[in-house]
């Protein structure tokens, strides 16, 4: 019994050492800063701080220059402007809209046909539903953030167009 119990905890240290230096000495190698990486990066930081009121500028014009026409997913997808309410309100962080071409979230489901199909799933139109949602995941986002009269038209219109394509 002694003897059992000696080997165990041996090869219990065994693995547990071997585990260590496998598992570990990536995390490790990738914690390790260099000290020129460090200095570089304070310096870069002192030059963007020169040149914060010209990017900030630039990334005004560009920003009205996307409204007009398109809004940017958080991925960098461009997103067609019948579909910035959706952007606007963050259903594209779950949903796909792939009718608009839009890539979105993969959490939720594709929202192409949504205008036409959440009173039969549902069993309530769609801006009762945006009101008072009958799904678990939904009552639960649109809860903690209840949406205004007019986000809800503007989605509205969005799915509808999205139906439409």
């Amino acid at each position: 019994m002694k003897v059992n119990s000696i080997i165990f905890i041996v090869g219990f240290l065994i693995a547990f050492t071997v585990g260590y230096f496998v598992f570990d000495t990536e995390s490790a190698e990738s914690t390790v800063e260099d000290p020129n990486t460090v200095q570089e990066e304070s310096s870069a930081g002192d030059k963007s701080a020169n040149n914060t009121e010209d990017s900030e500028e630039s990334a005004t014009e560009t920003t009205n220059a996307n409204t007009e026409e398109t809004d940017t997913a958080e991925g960098g997808e461009s997103v067609p402007a019948e579909a910035e309410a959706l952007q606007a309100n963050n259903c594209l962080s779950c949903h796909a809209v792939e009718s608009l071409g839009i890539a979105g979230g993969t959490t939720g489901p594709d929202l192409s046909q949504a205008y036409n199909e959440v009173e039969g799933k549902h069993g309530k139109d769609l801006d009762s539903f945006l009101q008072e949602p009958t799904s678990a995941v939904m009552s639960t986002v649109i809860g903690d953030n209840p949406l205004s009269d007019e986000e809800r038209a503007s989605i509205i219109e969005a799915l509808k167009f999205a139906a439409e394509n």
